[in-house]
């Protein structure tokens, strides 16, 4: 499957399951501010299969994130990827770096067909990332299950989470990535959800110095680089002057890459309720997969259509020429003003024809709570 190929308005590149969100860690950035015991109304194994089966509707070999919280904080992780494995699905997982992440246990989802391992470094050393972790030992136990995941002969991608307290760590963790032997580093640029309220994101020009610099990593490092929740890295590469496809070697995994893929528009995330929002850092929800398929919450809503018509956008986004290629972080423009369609604060790019107000990084401690 040639993932340029995907029409956006029929299926999700990306579709994230959030099995739960226990987890042991209290991660300062946790999107899900993640709790220590399970909910009790989570999608049981008997449900969760039900909703595969439904995902399955979307197409052959439709790409299926399984997160949390920590995923692995449920007993039948396993069972599931096995079973999305067996009806055609391409099982990935994004577990936490703790003691639950064993190699046997790693051969064993291995085994069960996944595709994909993700694990999170937000240091270069184990102090800044244990620091950032809030756990002491975390950098240690994600060096091994990375190593596991090696031996395992299982892909392995490195997500990053950049903010005012990271992102000078950013050249030791791209060498991390490099020594580990990762297939792609995810670089997601802050957005103030669950704890992450608490944290400063970098300004619009330092973003902008940074997409710079990723560019060229991009162009030089033996892994694949992409940004989450910061589509405007496409205008940058568009800018530097290649082109928005980076001359990369095919993924040996198959999963392979997409570019243009935003909040609702390609991309589509289900908790571990069942609630069905654009992204997991977009929390307005569109539906609940209990009481309604999620194909039709995808295609039919009218938060997913608006999301997905870039001649919707206010603001600056509105008007830009790259929006057809970018369009903004909607989950940032949600964050900060309530409304999704509006302008991406972090761009730091104004289009000529605009003369409006400018998005701002900032909001009240009321306005931040309204996000729960």
């Amino acid at each position: 499957m040639n993932p340029r190929e995907i029409d956006t308005t029929q299926r999700p590149f990306v579709l994230i399951w959030e099995l739960t969100q226990a987890c042991e860690l209290a991660c300062k950035h946790c999107r899900a501010d993640a709790q220590s015991r399970r909910h009790p109304d989570e999608l049981t194994t008997s449900e969760g299969k039900q909703f595969l089966d439904e995902v399955r509707r979307f197409d052959n070999g439709q790409l299926v994130v399984l997160s949390g919280g920590d995923p692995l904080a449920r007993n039948d992780a396993t069972e599931l990827i096995d079973y999305g494995t067996d009806i055609g699905l391409r099982m990935t997982l994004t577990p936490s770096g703790t003691t639950s992440l064993t190699p046997e246990r790693i051969q064993g989802l291995t085994d069960a067909g996944l595709r994909r391992m993700a694990l999170s470094i937000d240091g270069g050393t184990a102090v800044t990332h244990d620091d950032f972790r809030q756990e002491q030992g975390s950098f240690e136990q994600t060096m091994r299950a990375a190593r596991a995941t090696q031996a395992a002969d299982l892909p392995l991608q490195i997500n990053t989470t950049v903010c005012a307290e990271t992102v000078d760590e950013l050249p030791a963790i791209r060498d991390l990535v490099a020594d580990l032997g990762a297939v792609l580093w995810s670089v997601f640029f802050l957005v103030p959800v669950g704890r992450g309220r608490v944290l400063d994101p970098i300004a619009p020009e330092r973003a902008e110095r940074v997409m710079k610099w990723l560019y060229d990593v991009a162009h030089s490092a033996p892994f694949g680089v992409k940004t989450t929740e910061a589509p405007h890295y496409r205008r940058v590469t568009i800018e530097q002057g290649r082109g928005i496809d980076s001359p990369k070697r095919p993924s040996p995994d198959g999963i392979g890459r997409r570019m243009g893929i935003t909040a609702g528009n390609g991309f589509a995330f289900v908790s571990h309720l069942g609630d069905v929002y654009p992204s997991g850092f977009l929390p307005q929800p569109a539906g609940n997969v209990l009481n309604e398929s999620i194909v039709d919450i995808y295609r039919g809503s009218d938060l997913f259509r608006s999301l997905r018509d870039p001649d919707a956008l206010r603001g600056k986004c509105g008007v830009c020429e790259y929006r057809y290629v970018c369009g903004g972080s909607r989950s940032r423009a949600f964050a900060y003003t309530r409304d999704p369609l509006e302008s991406d604060p972090l761009c730091a790019y104004v289009p000529g024809e605009y003369n409006g107000p400018l998005p701002k990084q900032s909001f009240t401690p009321d306005e931040a709570s309204s996000a729960d």
